[in-house]
């Protein structure tokens, strides 16, 4: 009876916990399907309320974002293209030198270790906005006004994803593979891009997500920094179409334009996944 009573409760927990997973993911996919339900309608449509049925506008509002009115004043195609470069020169500089970084926190030793890791978290607390008036004033005096450098350059140094890199490291990186690398006479180069950027792809894969829909979706810096239209990105056309011409404003048009901008990240992510799910698959066979 106890064996029982304990496989019963073991299996309770279990279906417990696939409710609780389903009905999250449906609360998380749920926002996903009203963008592209509301970016099927159009604007009159949506100015009577929600519905859960798509409508036959969709090909409609592509039609006018893409070639109409708005194509004239928003270069969205180019906007794509910029938001693209950013992001993922962003996430590939952010994941090598992060992980770069806390491999020599991890590896070797010397007098200002604790200082260093320290004062890096200590980084984390201070908030973009505040040093993003010193920021712009570097930027000047360094001729970099409206220019993709400034976007892309300063991800080298991320504290966070330097913190999750290390944290990760403790438990999938033993010196021991290190020390057997130099015996073995790998150069140090040569054993981080060799070694252990291979057994760090599930982390870079998780920071490289993280990055590029950060830098995707940023719309404060670069919307200090750029000024020409033609490298403007995704998020500051996406602001200037909803004020671009109220006589003529159509939300269904801002819902397509939404919708165009996830399609990247949504193809970002897929790639990305499986080397995750390698990850946990070989976590749970060290396990």
């Amino acid at each position: 009876m106890n064996k029982k009573e304990k496989g019963l409760g073991v299996g309770t927990r279990r279906v417990i916990a696939y409710v609780v997973l389903v009905f999250v993911s449906i609360l998380c996919l749920f926002w996903f399907y009203v963008l592209f339900i509301n970016a099927s309608r159009s604007n009159a449509e949506l100015a009577r309320g929600f519905t859960p049925i798509p409508s036959t506008n969709l090909l409609t509002n592509w039609k006018n974002l893409s070639s109409g009115r708005a194509a004239t004043v928003l270069p969205i195609w180019n906007g794509l293209f910029n938001s693209f470069i950013i992001a993922a020169l962003s996430a590939l500089l952010c994941t090598y030198f992060s992980t770069m970084t806390a491999y020599a926190i991890h590896v070797y030793e010397f007098k200002l270790k604790k200082f260093m890791f320290t004062f890096i978290l200590m980084i984390m607390m201070i908030p973009t906005q505040v040093t993003a008036l010193g920021f712009l004033q570097l930027i000047g005096k360094m001729k970099l006004e409206d220019s993709f450098i400034p976007l892309i350059v300063p991800s080298i140094a991320a504290p966070v994803t330097f913190f999750y890199m290390k944290q990760y490291m403790e438990s999938a990186l033993p010196l021991s593979l290190v020390e057997a690398a130099r015996i073995d006479g790998s150069g140090e180069f040569r054993t981080f891009n060799s070694i252990v950027m291979p057994l760090m792809k599930p982390a870079i894969a998780v920071q490289a997500i993280f990055t590029f829909v950060t830098s995707w979706n940023n719309y404060f810096t670069p919307a200090l920094i750029i000024k020409s239209d033609k490298k403007k990105t995704l998020p500051i056309l996406i602001a200037q179409l909803r004020s671009t011409d109220w006589l003529n404003f159509d939300m269904g048009q801002v819902y397509m334009m939404i919708a165009f901008s996830i399609l990247p990240v949504i193809v970002v992510y897929l790639v990305l996944s499986k080397f995750i799910v390698q990850g946990v698959a070989m976590g749970s066979v060290k396990g």
